[in-house]
């Protein structure tokens, strides 16, 4: 038996929570389907060692109720893993979220029936499931890059993806551990892995550009000054920032503007040098031409690469962990102790970008004909980001076309929100939007805000169904291709650009014109009757 509803909302991560939240305030009926066991989405899987966010607490944390705000009690400056599960399943019980949710259930496929202006989506439990409007809260950063390395299959050690860790703590005591990547999670995890391996070695095709994170516990005074700010904190974050945080050194700063070439040497120096004290992602606000000049660039790029130069003892070690691409291109990262590690006697770092990784054998790693023994692997291999979440999916619309088909060329949406030829199916925080270089927990809440607008919208004026023009979905396609070449990003390979997955066309991923002209391209479309979509008469159809 099929059950109905008006919403099915696919994936509980931070978008999935609140959108569950937004759309029942609305009145509508629902069902949020998440594979794991509990709320949390990407910082359910990620449980690897020093999982942790890089954006403050008090900055990273849902916004539309001051209620959490107020109640909810951070106990360190940068949120562990098992903090923000916490945090995650609070808000959830706090709203009563949970029986809305059906957990264990993975969505394994989406198809639309014309006939009834539907949704049937298809769980893992046999069940089928129909609804007017479907959500796809599934994330940017959730489908697991799994490399296809040769002889992998038959190793004979314990192989771990840092994007599916294991529940249960995993114990390296006296082992020889192998870890391939040194993106995000490969380098929080690296340091304490380092701790208990008898031996580490670590496999890098493209060195990272990492900063100090300098995490500790959470200070009362700050905690209790920012609650009783949050209005203008978050007013700053959503308008006045460039990435939707604005602490440095513990209060918010405003944009810095100008170019990083008019100003002298040494208050350039003196803006990097407060940057790396105050820790995290604070380089992110700097003079906005690093973003487009490449000498400007320059002068933050060579800063870093002083410091990782410091950091690590042996030259040798110093140069093949020190980028030389341009800065802030790739995701800049947050450590604690990461070059650090490579001075330990036990930690050996193999450069693979001149000679890949030739195989896996069962004991180890071959590179240049040589096998690196290893009684564990560490797939720190990032994600299909943006799209996968999706396109790992059987999800067809009106005429039977695949999402994979429909974006096998590029990301093709209008505005990140919609698809030709997909009606009333909505994507948050994915491809198409600006979350990749803003804070994506402000996106998702503004992106949901507009979905649940729409849906009225629809419903006052008699409407079944919403779906962009393929004209729209050229015009966004060729707006994230202008604002992306307008800066030095396209000069890097990188996950942002699909680089990472072998194939994977880079149009359409992501909008770097800034979120104020994001959320004025959105409200436009909102406010001008949805000009860019094909709008479908209800044609006797109501919602349940």
């Amino acid at each position: 038996m099929e059950k109905r509803y008006d919403a099915i909302i696919v994936g509980a991560g931070m978008a999935g929570i609140y959108a569950v939240y937004h759309l029942r305030r609305l009145g509508l009926s629902l069902r949020c389907f998440e594979a794991g066991s509990s709320v949390g989405g990407t910082w359910y899987w990620n449980r690897y060692p020093g999982a942790r966010v890089d954006i403050e607490s008090m900055e990273y944390s849902f916004a539309f109720s001051d209620e959490i705000q107020q109640e909810w009690n951070w106990s360190e400056r940068y949120a562990g893993q098992a903090e923000l599960s916490r945090y995650f399943e609070f808000v959830t019980d706090r709203f009563d979220l949970r029986r809305d949710m059906q957990f264990n259930t993975r969505v394994e496929g989406a198809h639309y029936d014309a006939e009834s202006n539907d949704w049937l989506v298809m769980t893992s439990d046999g069940a089928r499931h129909r609804a007017r409007y479907c959500l796809m809260t599934t994330g940017l950063l959730s489908a697991p890059n799994k490399p296809d390395i040769k002889g992998l299959a038959n190793f004979k050690g314990a192989v771990y993806h840092t994007g599916l860790w294991p529940k249960e703590p995993v114990d390296f005591f006296g082992q020889r551990v192998g870890v391939i990547g040194t993106g995000s999670s490969a380098v929080q995890a690296i340091p304490l892995i380092a701790e208990q391996a008898r031996e580490l070695t670590v496999f890098q095709r493209t060195p990272a550009y990492a900063v100090p994170l300098r995490n500790h516990p959470m200070p009362e005074e700050y905690q209790l000054r920012v609650k009783a700010e949050y209005a203008e904190w978050r007013r700053k974050e959503r308008y006045e920032s460039f990435g939707g945080w604005v602490a440095v050194d513990y209060q918010p700063v405003e944009p810095v503007t100008g170019s990083a070439l008019a100003v002298s040497p040494a208050e350039r120096m003196a803006l990097y040098e407060q940057r790396w004290r105050n820790g995290g992602l604070a380089f992110y606000n700097v003079y906005p031409d690093v973003y487009t000049d490449l000498a400007a660039n320059n002068t933050l790029a060579e800063f870093i690469r002083g410091k990782i130069r410091e950091r690590v003892k042996d030259p040798a070690k110093a140069a093949l962990l020190t980028p030389d691409y341009p800065i802030l291109m790739k995701r800049l990262i947050a450590d604690t102790n990461y070059y650090e590690t490579y001075n330990k006697d036990h930690v050996q770092l193999v450069d693979v970008s001149k000679h890949p990784i030739e195989c896996i054998t069962e004991t180890g790693v071959r590179v240049k004909g040589a096998v690196h023994e290893c009684d564990s692997l560490v797939l720190a291999t990032g994600y299909d980001a943006m799209t996968g979440a999706l396109t790992r999916m059987d999800i067809r619309g009106k005429n039977g076309e695949t999402i994979a088909d429909h974006w096998a060329q590029g990301a093709r949406t209008h505005l990140g929100l919609l698809c030709a030829g997909f009606p009333n199916l909505f994507i948050i925080d994915a491809a198409g939007s600006p979350s990749v270089v803003f804070q994506p927990v402000f996106v998702m809440e503004e992106q949901i805000n507009w979905v649940g607008e729409c849906i009225q919208n629809l419903e006052a004026s008699g409407h079944a169904t919403i779906e962009a023009t393929r004209a729209a979905e050229d015009a966004w396609s060729a707006e994230c291709e202008r604002a992306l070449h307008a800066t030095l990003f396209p000069t890097v390979n990188s996950w942002y650009v699909g680089a990472n997955i072998e194939g994977k066309s880079h149009a359409g991923l992501i909008y770097l014109g800034g979120m104020p002209e994001y959320r004025r391209w959105c409200a436009e479309e909102a406010a001008g009757g949805y000009p860019g979509c094909v709008l479908g008469k209800r044609e006797a159809i109501a919602l349940s």
